[in-house]
């Protein structure tokens, strides 16, 4: 009798199963040889994401263990607040500490809420061991890990991981503890570096003197958070550094995101007419009209995502048509808050390339929907609920 799935070359099951589950790709590994082949070869497990939540639970660690010397992209979830879960992805970790030869990619994404008072030193030992051991390493994301980085860990990268293309440590932290001393240390260290995200507070003007250094590798993306008390006390970056940086990098794409704990003297100081903003992201505690206004009169050639949550006013709707008007590129707009009919029709009018868009007219229970637009230029009318 033929074994189950022999008629389907391996390639084609292996497509199948990578898009499985963890626990899934365990089951399909025990209906059969052909199966137990495809289920583990290097394809299926090339770029996985594992949920630390249910999946490890019950796992076969053999099975398990055997397959993490073909992933290279790892997309690995967990909830801190859970001991189960929490204590699942740090031995994940420091597995693939002991054995990350092939990694190339990490990123981590905590669900759920963090416990009160939680540093999280172990999980961040665990990144530690990954950033001494992954030396071939070259994306890092920690966006999603709500504790505090700290110049220790930009170090073990600098020092450990060589071939960084892209480092995230803009994460959600209400303590900025990355100096721009070791920012600078990594970018020495790691010559291709091209994608970079940090708090307000880890840059300097010696930094983007590096960045625009004449032997610098092409760089493509600057993501900044403004969102913690280091991050409003930081020193002001002149335009001159920022337009150096613009000429030595022509496609360059910095991604602002403006917080509650930015005063507006602060956001004045951020705000430079030579940053090349490609996405702004404004959830400011004062001032939203002058951010706005400033955004259309400097960024529209390069403005391509605005998110806006504020209060709703005559005053922002003027400024949001303006800024329609001018910033014929953009792509996305989120208003989360209620808006005039006419900043509807203006984006509609104005901004060709949108392909998704948050602007309602009237208030609607959370979470608002965006809507998305079909294709180019194809602007259906507003049902009275947009």
């Amino acid at each position: 009798m033929a074994e189950t799935g022999e008629g389907l070359p391996e390639e084609v099951l292996a497509l199948i199963f990578r898009h499985l589950p963890l626990r899934d790709r365990a089951a399909a590994a025990r209906v059969c040889r052909a199966w137990a082949a495809a289920a583990t070869c290097s394809t299926v497990w090339h770029d996985t994401k594992i949920s630390c939540e249910c999946e490890l639970e019950g796992m076969l660690p053999l099975y398990l263990s055997t397959c993490l010397d073909h992933v290279h992209n790892l997309q690995l979830e967990f909830e801190p607040s859970r001991e189960a879960s929490r204590r699942a992805a740090i031995e994940l970790l420091m597995v693939l500490a002991g054995r990350a030869l092939g990694l190339r990619g990490l990123r981590l994404e905590c669900r759920g809420e963090k416990p009160l008072f939680d540093a999280g030193r172990d999980v961040l030992e665990a990144v530690h061991a990954v950033c001494g051991a992954a030396r071939k390493l070259r994306h890092l994301d920690l966006r999603r890990l709500p504790f505090t980085l700290d110049d220790a860990l930009v170090l073990q990268a600098a020092r450990g991981c060589p071939e960084l293309h892209s480092l995230f440590l803009d994460n959600s932290t209400l303590v900025g503890s990355v100096g721009p001393g070791s920012v600078l240390e990594l970018l020495e260290a790691c010559p291709r570096l091209r994608a970079l995200g940090l708090h307000l507070a880890s840059l300097s003007h010696a930094i983007l003197e590096a960045l625009a250094a004449p032997d610098r590798a092409p760089f493509a993306l600057l993501a900044l958070r403004c969102a913690c008390p280091e991050d409003a006390r930081a020193s002001p970056l002149p335009n001159e550094a920022w337009a150096a940086l613009r000429r030595r990098h022509p496609g360059l794409a910095v991604e602002l995101e403006l917080e509650p704990a930015l005063p507006f003297e602060s956001v004045t100081r951020v705000l430079q007419p030579a940053v090349p903003v490609a996405a702004l992201r404004l959830n400011l505690s004062g001032d939203t009209v002058g951010p706005v206004r400033f955004a259309a009169h400097h960024y529209a050639a390069t403005l391509r995502a605005l998110e806006v949550r504020a209060a709703a006013s005559a005053e922002l709707n003027a400024a949001l048509e303006e800024l329609a008007a001018r910033c014929a590129a953009l792509r996305e707009v989120h208003c989360f808050c209620v808006v005039s009919h006419s900043v509807l029709e203006a984006f509609r009018a104005h901004c060709s390339r949108l392909r998704t868009y948050t602007l309602k007219l009237t208030r609607e229970p959370h979470p608002w929907r965006p809507t998305l637009v079909a294709r180019l230029g194809d602007f259906s009318p507003p049902s009275p609920q947009t």
